[in-house]
């Protein structure tokens, strides 16, 4: 099983560690397109800042994330499971998961990011600002470098298992799964159903997404397509409806329904 997720807008705001060594982090592959980006986001923000923070989208309140920028290479790093915050990761917990679960969570987990590509949770990069819809001089836009990139080694990292898809919009475009392993994806909508209407969350879709992939973890199960997925989460007490996809090739939608938020 491969369990995609988004980054979060919230970070640690300081590593703990050794600095970043780009040879170190997982999907090889991907080195030469992360040095690329990493190269022009330290050069950006080492320029004029009005231009770093027009590309970057950054409020006045965020200034300083273009000077930490600067300092990449040398500030000290930390595992990407610890780096995220926000409300998926809360909910995740990783810190605090069964050992058993953290060796799943390290062996399943990969969240995508727009100026790494995809990490595992224990990869080690510094804070740093850099969505992936951000388009870096003599780079341009990130999902499409990440498209041009991540094709085979993402195909390989989902093997012949499940794929759980559980990417914000913004990231979907960096890799979209193809043939046999579209087939075997699922996402997850979360909608919440009261008085017998229901509607689409979107704050409480990271809580309930979070609460997912722990419960998934910590279970230990192994499901190998949608509806096997489907019948683990239940098994877990979560109420799921599936939804095939609209023609062969696309992947298999969940309907998380939950009644209190």
């Amino acid at each position: 099983m491969l369990i995609l997720l988004p980054p979060s807008e919230g970070k640690a705001d300081t590593g703990s560690g050794k600095p970043l060594d780009p040879a170190r982090l997982s999907l090889p592959a991907l080195h030469a397109a992360r040095e690329r980006a990493l190269d022009a986001l330290i050069t950006l923000c080492g320029g004029d800042q009005d231009i770093a923070a027009e590309t970057l989208g950054l409020s006045p309140g965020l200034r300083g994330e273009i000077t930490r920028n600067t300092l990449l290479r040398t500030a000290k790093a930390l595992p990407a499971g610890s780096l995220y915050t926000g409300v998926l990761y809360d909910n995740l917990g990783l810190a605090d998961l069964p050992a058993p679960a953290k060796t799943r969570a390290r062996r399943t987990l990969l969240i995508f990011s727009g100026l790494w590509g995809a990490l595992r949770v224990d990869d080690r990069v510094p804070p740093y600002r850099c969505s992936m819809g951000v388009r870096l001089p003599g780079v341009g836009l990130l999902s499409t470098l990440w498209r041009d990139t991540m094709a085979q080694p993402l195909a390989e990292a989902a093997g012949t298992g499940l794929v759980l898809d559980l990417r914000s919009s913004l990231y979907t475009p960096a890799w979209t799964p193809r043939g046999d392993v579209a087939a075997r994806t699922a996402t997850v909508r979360v909608l919440h159903e009261r008085n017998g209407a229901r509607t689409v969350v979107s704050h409480f879709n990271k809580a309930t997404k979070g609460r997912l992939v722990r419960d998934l973890l910590t279970d230990g199960g192994n499901p190998r397509d949608p509806a096997e997925l489907a019948t683990a989460l239940r098994d877990l007490k979560h109420t799921v409806e599936q939804q095939p996809p609209a023609r062969p090739g696309r992947p298999w939608q969940l309907d998380v329904i939950v009644t209190e938020l």
